[in-house]
């Protein structure tokens, strides 16, 4: 073998040597090479599907502590386990359901909340005949516990397989439906409002309804299933705090790019992926959600229960 030439870089020396031991290789040699190298980027990429469809199912607890504006001191380090975007299918099996319900509780949340798409449905997912999903996913859904109350909105896949069936189902398992709707509550005098609006692009979301008669002096939380409406919400500074879901966390995040997938569900790129952000008038926070859409993987984006501590500026 003759040596690479010394005035020539580290990559391109490697590539000469490389080229000149593939020329001397046998045709025995070289249907060797690579028979092995197929195996080895076939196991390479089964494993990483491997990898991707049990983290789908690896439900893990994310712990938030949330400065709530104008909470009470009552209401200081009270929590809310918020759940969202359920996608109970064939891909999303009712015994995983039954766990996500058997870890929540296990947190003793004061308040449970339910961010919406508990089936999936739609043109695309017909298939998947998401109706049929609808009973069996609350029947799960209703052995939440909560010492405070029990909220849910609905979101876009809601809309899809029909908000009657689904609106129907919430009432039947005891949760309050607080699409356009909201709440108060109270705790040794003191009271905060927990409200919510319709899904922001496939239903009628109204901001007014739900926050009824608070005021800018009141400690308000929004539930809403696309975290969009936050920038839809800028001259009403009675919101606290909003709590999302809808983009999953862009359920597949990939190094030095993103997550490309969060351009379907968001007009904002990433700024609404996942996490705690800062909106025009108040932060959102934005969980990576429960289920998953076919084809069910994840990577670099476990499903939560999101857990949040609520705290008080007068603490």
């Amino acid at each position: 073998m003759l040596p690479a030439p010394r005035n020539c870089g580290p990559e391109k020396r490697l590539r000469l040597i490389c080229d000149d031991l593939w020329a001397k290789a046998s045709p025995v040699d070289r249907r060797k090479f690579i028979r092995i190298t197929s195996r080895a980027v076939a196991g390479t990429v089964l494993a990483g599907g491997v990898y991707s469809a049990v983290e789908a199912k690896c439900i893990q607890v994310t712990r938030f502590s949330i400065a709530v504006p104008n909470l009470a001191r009552a209401f200081h380090g009270k929590t809310i386990a918020f759940l969202s975007d359920i996608h109970h299918s064939l891909v999303v099996p009712r015994v995983y359901i039954e766990h996500v319900v058997s870890v929540t509780n296990a947190l003793a949340p004061d308040i449970v909340v339910l961010g919406g798409d508990y089936v999936t449905s739609g043109e695309k997912y017909r298939w998947l005949h998401g109706e049929k999903y609808i009973t069996p996913c609350f029947d799960a859904l209703g052995k939440l516990e909560a010492k405070l109350g029990r909220f849910a909105v609905t979101g876009n896949h809601d809309t899809y397989v029909g908000l009657g069936m689904v609106r129907a189902a919430i009432k039947s398992t005891g949760f309050e439906n607080i699409d356009n709707h909201g709440i108060w509550l109270a705790l040794d005098g003191h009271k905060r409002r927990i409200c919510g609006i319709a899904d922001l692009r496939t239903q009628h979301p109204n901001t007014g309804l739900a926050l009824g008669d608070a005021t800018e002096k009141d400690a308000v939380i929004l539930i809403s299933h696309n975290p969009d409406a936050a920038e839809e919400i800028v001259h009403d500074k009675r919101v606290g705090i909003i709590l999302s879901g809808h983009t999953h966390g862009g359920q597949v995040v990939l190094p030095f790019i993103g997550a490309p997938m969060v351009g379907m569900c968001s007009n904002y790129g990433q700024k609404y992926r996942y996490g705690l952000v800062q909106g025009p008038i108040c932060k959102v926070l934005v969980t990576c959600g429960v289920g998953t859409l076919p084809p069910a993987f994840r990577l670099n984006c476990p499903p939560e229960v999101a857990l949040i501590t609520l705290t008080s500026p007068e603490v």
